[in-house]
């Protein structure tokens, strides 16, 4: 018995290891995909905005929603089928064990796969009808419903602290984007845009955003299917409800001219983001959550609007150092931990 001692150590230390690594790792890509994403909202925001304001041929923004959805979904396939080792057959089994055979689980995903489509349109329109400035600092609204729709669906409760941060960051956007307001957007095209249309869109947006994002959240957390079987399913249902989309709202204008209808690189360009967004988002979620999510997209805010200087002679002035320093700050204040009850002991 003594001999076997050493050996139950050894066992105890590598799983340890193991565990240690495993945390690190999934720490390591929380804070990797959170970069990404600022990245990713960033350069999709200035890239809309360019190709919906741009002379020339406009595309069919319905037409790029389904592409960016086909596009996912393509994707999350291809994923699946690395993950069994290239065997057609084991990925098709898998496939129809996962989605067909279980139809009520997979019907789950209908009602964030159409709210995502929804937003999606209502994020073009508003991009078409806002100014860049405008547009950026309503959508951070987001925040705000996603952090209540935490609290009502998923039970979560949020520090005092962490109310004050969501309300400080608001306010530092809002500054930031105040001082947009007063540089003035290079024209770039002679199109009417109706202001109340845009708003409206947003603030839509960014309340289907809230929902579709806890609910999605809670589906990943609460099943046991991969979040790349999650997205399959997404893509399915937000690929069909996409093209009921283009029939609804373009179909006669698709007709005539056809379904790539001013098509360009940089459209192609912002698909391609676009579904690439809609996977690292779903990445974000499975390793942080949806309101850290939300403060990894305010702060691509800054970020756009610093590039937007060069794209669009955006000036800067005092009162974007002074938001930005808000933001910040309301980062900084968010993640810090809640405060231990009175009279709990603490764990040893």
């Amino acid at each position: 018995m003594e001999t076997n001692r050493p050996k139950e150590g050894n066992l105890i230390a590598e799983v340890q290891t193991t565990t240690e690594t495993s945390s690190a790792m999934a720490a390591n890509m929380k804070y990797i995909s959170l970069v990404c994403l600022v990245i990713q909202n960033a350069t999709l925001i200035l890239a809309m905005r360019y190709a919906r304001t741009r002379e020339g041929e406009i595309f069919f923004s319905t037409v790029a929603v389904v592409g960016s959805e086909l596009l996912k979904l393509l994707t999350c396939l291809l994923i699946i089928l690395y993950e069994h080792e290239g065997n057609v057959k084991s990925w098709t089994s898998h496939l129809y064990g996962s989605i067909v055979l279980q139809p009520m689980d997979t019907l789950k995903m209908s009602i964030p796969a159409i709210i995502y489509m929804v937003q999606n349109n209502l994020l073009y329109v508003a991009v078409s009808n806002l100014p860049a400035a405008t547009y950026q600092v309503t959508y951070q609204l987001k925040i705000l419903t996603t952090a209540m729709f935490s609290v009502t669906m998923l039970g979560k409760s949020l520090a005092k602290h962490q109310w004050f941060a969501m309300l400080l960051l608001f306010a530092g956007v809002a500054i930031v984007q105040v001082q947009v307001q007063s540089g003035k957007e290079k024209s770039q095209t002679d199109v009417e845009q109706n202001a109340l249309k845009g708003l409206i869109a947003v603030i839509a947006s960014c309340i289907s955003s809230g929902f579709a994002g806890v609910y999605f959240e809670k589906i990943l957390k609460g099943s046991k299917g991969s979040v790349w079987l999650r997205n399959i399913q997404l893509g399915l249902f937000g690929a069909i409800s996409g093209l009921i989309g283009v029939w609804t709202k373009d179909g006669a204008g698709v007709a005539e001219k056809g379904l790539f209808f001013g098509f360009t690189p940089l459209v192609y360009f912002i698909i391609c983001i676009q579904a690439f967004g809609g996977l690292l988002v779903a990445v974000v979620i499975k390793y942080a959550d949806n309101i850290l999510k939300g403060f990894a997209t305010s702060i691509s805010i800054i970020v756009s609007t610093v590039a937007a200087v060069f794209i669009f002679s955006f000036n800067v002035t005092l009162l974007f150092v002074i938001g930005a320093t808000l933001v910040i700050l309301a980062v900084y204040l968010y993640s810090l931990p809640k405060p231990e009850k009175a009279g709990l002991p603490k764990p040893v």
